[in-house]
């Protein structure tokens, strides 16, 4: 998950509040105090701390409080509602229509990702139904076209671009027009960038605005940059109408921070942040499920939807059955495994779970992981029908883990490790009998009949705490019922 740093930071410090025995304005001030210093660490502008420190203590005051009101899930709510205002400017960006051309413009500083970023966003809407096409208007970076190709041809999103011809606002309309024609309905338009901002830069991004009509100008900025980001945002956005912001590289800098709030502060809303090198490193940006993650409080709208990508439709009922049945097999095992593997980056996905703090699944660790569930696979795939769809565990004795182990080429105890996993996940499946499945049987439906005392059998103690104990998880579930944009953990109203 992004910005892992600073999301443990401000999870240990609201732990440390959960675990006083009595909320004081010592142990108010302590916690505030702890995400002060983490915030600042990560960049943030000290103005936009300082004024959340004090709206906090504004709305909290602990001696206007009864005595029958819950003061941890005040303090929460509130420290919730001021990080979601401060990545917030309050106005949504355009958003494409399918079969209707949309033009968007892409702009930035050179090295900050935009050509992949440019990719990233045809790939993203191209999975959902668009019909996307990249126009590189690139005419000042060497290999700028030769990268967009690259890309484009390996993600299969037509392209266009020019080796002979120098004028970006020429090859910009001449694609524009060819992928109208085609009938493309998001046409995407990569333009120069420079090592710093110049007026030759903003005079040939103004051009090309001008010759295409973007219905959305992106400003893509290098989230390492930090607050220097605030000064590179507005001057973008004095020489065209930047609509919308992708933050990149968002995996490896903790002070993203910097970036995140200072172009909040312009008044361009963030829709993307790029969260590595890979095409799928790309998340949509939410201000509460992001502010929820960032605070160990889970997305599960996000993992909901995860879940609906790639559970296609007609399978969806089938697998609801079975959860409800609560017997678990290891074929459904491998199922799962499969659906997780399509689901994108684990750390991305593990970190929409409630209780799931980001420093679970420390950089570099994903991988592993990913690594063990294939290797987990290939030792099924040398399993019999029989064995995969038993639910009787004592059917595995030692020459059938035997005949596993040789058949995929794996040691005795990895077979032997791939069983304890089953039996831990069968165990987890079992609690889950007898839950109630919607007509319809789709996935967002099932959030919302899930109840507490479900999820409360789910959750390992740990989390269960984490969240809140029993009333936290009420809330959560009350939430998910009511509003899909409301599954941040503590968000309130609507957007």
């Amino acid at each position: 998950m992004v910005l892992a740093e600073l999301g443990g930071s401000i999870s240990r410090a609201l732990q440390q509040m959960s675990n006083a025995t009595i909320i004081d304005e010592k142990v108010l001030n302590d916690c505030l105090n702890e995400i002060t210093r983490a915030l600042l660490q990560s960049d943030v502008q000290f103005k936009l701390v300082r004024d959340m420190q004090t709206n906090i203590k504004k709305i909290v005051n602990l001696d206007d409080l009864a005595a029958g009101h819950n003061k941890r899930r005040i303090i929460q709510q509130a420290i919730f509602n001021e990080l979601c205002k401060m990545l917030d400017p309050g106005k949504p960006s355009f958003t494409p229509k399918k079969s209707k051309p949309s033009v968007v413009m892409f702009v930035g500083l050179q090295g900050s990702g935009k050509t992949t970023t440019c990719t990233k966003y045809a790939y993203y809407h191209q999975k959902k139904g668009w019909k996307p096409a990249l126009v590189c208007a690139d005419t000042f970076r060497a290999g700028a076209f030769d990268q967009l190709k690259q890309n484009a041809t390996k993600a299969k999103i037509p392209f266009y671009g020019s080796y002979m011809e120098s004028d970006p606002v020429k090859i910009a309309v001449e694609g524009v027009e060819r992928f109208k024609k085609e009938n493309c309905d998001l046409i995407i338009v990569d333009t120069s960038g420079r090592h710093k901002q110049e007026v030759a830069l903003f005079e040939e991004m103004r051009q090309v605005s001008e010759a295409t009509k973007p219905d959305l100008v992106i400003f893509v900025m290098d989230s390492s940059i930090g607050q220097a980001a605030f000064d590179q945002a507005q001057a973008f956005k004095q020489s065209v109408a930047v609509g919308a912001v992708i933050v990149t590289k968002m995996d490896g800098h903790a002070k993203g921070g910097g970036a995140l709030s200072a172009v909040a502060a312009t008044k361009s809303p963030i829709i993307f942040i790029g969260t590595g090198e890979h095409m799928d490193e790309f998340e949509v940006f939410d201000v509460k499920p992001f502010v929820s993650r960032l605070l160990g409080m889970g997305d599960l709208s996000g993992f909901m939807d995860k879940i609906q990508e790639v559970v296609p439709m007609d399978q969806q009922p089938e697998l609801l059955q079975k959860l409800s049945e609560g017997n678990f097999t290891m074929r459904i095992m491998y199922e799962q495994f499969q659906n997780l593997l399509k689901m994108g980056p684990i750390n991305q996905v593990f970190s929409m779970l409630p209780g799931f703090s980001s420093e679970l699944m420390p950089k570099g660790r994903e991988k592993e992981s990913q690594a063990k569930i294939k290797r987990y696979m290939t030792m099924m795939d040398s399993m019999t029908d029989e064995e995969l769809d038993s639910t009787n565990p004592k059917l595995m004795n030692e020459s059938r883990m035997m005949r596993i182990a040789r058949g995929a080429g794996r040691q005795m105890r990895e077979v032997v490790e791939m069983f304890e996993e089953y039996k831990r996940l069968a165990k987890v499946w079992s609690k889950m009998k007898g839950l109630k499945i919607p007509k319809k049987g789709d996935m967002s439906a099932l959030s919302r009949n899930m109840n507490a005392q479900h999820m409360s059998k789910v959750l390992p103690p740990q989390m269960l705490k984490q969240i809140g104990g029993m009333g936290g998880l009420q809330n959560l579930m009350k939430q998910m019922g009511s509003n899909k944009d409301m599954m941040g953990m503590f968000g309130g109203g609507d957007k």
